[in-house]
């Protein structure tokens, strides 16, 4: 396995300790400059203080609907997934928290519920790119060749993408992680 998976409870204290002491993939797209809200600077200063975060609205709407959402998606894709915290073997820093992950490790999910993302993935047919670096930094973590992109929210039809790896990106993004994690 080209990780290993740490027993934590996302959301937790421990949880965000623990997201902290390394580079999620979350932190992907802020890193490679793909975030609108936030640069890699604020990020830097967020990893050096301790900061705690605390969700909008919105995203404590999207995290209270996920449940709902990976029971869907598991209906749908006829297996069951877990969230899980994983951390690579070969670079410490390297990490993510996925929304669900098969059992046998051989499909990641990650899934989104909010108003923004869901009307841009309808428009669009696309992952938003705010999201890419986020994607790819789990297919570097995981070594798997997909991941899906799935955006649920009550009432509307269900969205689903397969996004392939991107050998030449992650390349990029290891790289420009790998710098940033020089910083702290």
């Amino acid at each position: 396995m080209p990780y290993t998976i740490i027993d934590l409870q996302q959301g937790t204290p421990e949880w965000l300790a623990w997201r902290r002491q390394g580079i999620g993939a979350s932190d992907a797209p802020t890193i490679m400059g793909e975030n609108p809200w936030k640069s890699a600077d604020d990020l830097l200063q967020e990893k050096c203080g301790g900061e705690t975060f605390s969700p909008s609205a919105a995203m404590a709407r999207g995290n209270a609907l996920e449940p709902e959402a990976r029971k869907r998606y598991e209906i749908k894709a006829g297996v069951s997934f877990t969230p899980a915290c994983l951390q690579s073997v070969k670079q410490e820093w390297l990490r993510t928290s996925v929304d669900g992950m098969a059992a046998n490790g051989s499909a990641v999910v990650e899934i989104k519920c909010g108003e923004r993302v869901y009307r841009k993935v309808a428009a669009t047919g696309d992952v938003p790119g705010y999201y890419y670096g986020q994607l790819q930094h789990i297919l570097a973590v995981t070594h798997l060749q997909s991941i899906d992109f799935y955006c649920y929210l009550p009432g509307r039809p269900e969205l689903h993408l397969q996004v392939a790896r991107n050998e030449r990106y992650i390349g990029r993004l290891l790289e420009t992680e790998y710098l940033f994690w020089q910083k702290l």
